[in-house]
């Protein structure tokens, strides 16, 4: 469950920083957190890309959140 947790973790930041991007920009601010967060999760998903076993597939995704769940909820 190694790239799983990767996986999740920067899809969820690059989500959430997507959300402040586009906030900052309305208000008209310098996104400067949300690019960092951009960044970060940028990184993080290179991480999972490499850790990975296989060539990751869009499949993989959905099925990586279920499994992050699942061991959370367990």
């Amino acid at each position: 469950m190694g790239f799983e947790v990767l996986l999740v973790t920067g899809g969820v930041l690059a989500g959430l920083s997507g959300i402040s991007l586009l906030h900052a920009l309305i208000e008209g601010r310098r996104p400067l957190v949300a690019a960092l967060v951009v960044m970060i999760a940028s990184g993080i998903l290179v991480m999972a890309l490499l850790k990975a076993d296989a060539p990751l597939t869009w499949r993989d995704v959905p099925d990586a959140f279920v499994t992050v769940i699942a061991a959370i909820l367990n």
